[in-house]
């Protein structure tokens, strides 16, 4: 069960933080579908403190993605809890504290899962953070550094003594990144240590994968990561496979490019045309993924830098699948 303040979701499906990813219009897009708790991407403490422009941007949320988390990163307590404190301004259901990336330009500045060499002062850290705001405060973060040095029973532990109210475990090591198969068997050795909810993240790429980690783990909410990008019908078809036992859903090639258009569409509301219509190409692969010519208009996508272009290249790309389809033999 997912509890977190005023949160109670039974069998939650969470979005990821994710860099570059979890803005707001993607997070509205995974909203609409299923989704029961979004975050921001990860958002540097030290740019808060700073009053960094590009780095307050990223905190901002809309009323329409409640309930909604805002995740902090950073190894400096005192900017960890200013970066706190402006967070919370932004009326979030919760802060999340990253514990857990694992890449190098994080990790260098002793955040993300750097912090996981020092269970007692990631501890001291995230207390900190948690005495400075009223809301609640919760912490992501990996099995260990390395396989030689998984103490995630002991930092559990810990970060329930601080005060979290919730952990979520990416299931894999900090050496790791991505690679490997996340091991997914640590979930219930957490929850046996520890009272307050225990989410898994990692591995998560399909609703099968979501539903088989609810039964396998009795984890108290699944985290999607990278299963959500380009496939943000991974909620809903989670949704209908653990409630009816199937997926009912057909995620056709109509469904696929009106999705990829109403995601750019949150997308130009929120950072203007031009610059939403460039950033949207990193979308395409995964949006028209398996579908017949999407090599050729993928390529074709990337001369537009305005919604009127890329709307009617996808629209006739549309009407020419159609025709293909009624074209092909049965």
């Amino acid at each position: 069960m997912l509890k977190i303040g005023k949160i109670e979701i039974e069998k939650a499906i969470l979005l990821a933080p994710m860099e570059d990813v979890t803005d707001i219009s993607f997070r509205l897009v995974c909203k609409e579908l299923g989704a029961d708790l979004v975050y921001t991407e990860f958002v540097n403490s030290e740019g808060l403190v700073r009053a960094n422009v590009k780095t307050h941007k990223k905190l901002k949320i809309i009323d329409e993605e409640h309930p909604v988390g805002i995740q902090i990163y950073g190894a400096n307590i005192e900017s960890m809890v200013g970066a706190a404190k402006i967070a919370e301004a932004e009326n979030p259901d919760l802060i999340d504290i990253n514990a857990g990336c694992w890449v190098k330009n994080v990790v260098g500045q002793g955040a993300g899962s750097a912090l996981l060499k020092d269970p007692p002062y990631m501890q001291e850290l995230v207390e900190a953070v948690i005495k400075s705001t009223k809301i609640p405060v919760t912490v992501k973060t990996r099995l260990g550094w390395d396989h030689e040095s998984i103490k995630i029973l002991e930092v559990a532990k810990r970060m329930e003594d601080a005060g979290a109210a919730a952990l979520t475990v990416h299931c894999r090591t900090r050496k790791m990144g991505h690679k490997g198969d996340a091991e997914w068997e640590w979930i219930p050795k957490i929850k046996e240590v520890v009272n307050i909810p225990v989410f898994l993240n990692g591995n998560v790429l399909n609703a099968y994968d979501v539903k088989k980690a609810f039964d396998e783990t009795g984890a108290d909410a699944v985290m999607i990561a990278r299963g959500a990008i380009g496939n943000p019908w991974i909620f809903l078809e989670a949704k209908e496979l653990m409630q009816t036992g199937k997926i009912t859903t057909v995620i056709d090639e109509e469904l696929k490019i009106k999705s990829c258009l109403r995601h750019l569409n949150l997308s130009i509301n929120v950072k203007g045309e031009m610059r939403a219509v460039l950033e949207h190409r990193k979308f395409y692969s995964g949006y028209l993924k398996g579908l017949y010519g999407a090599s050729r208009v993928r390529s074709d996508l990337m001369q537009y830098t305005n919604y009127t272009g890329v709307e009617e290249s996808l629209l006739k790309y549309l009407e020419s699948l159609k025709s293909y389809q009624e074209e092909s033999p049965a």
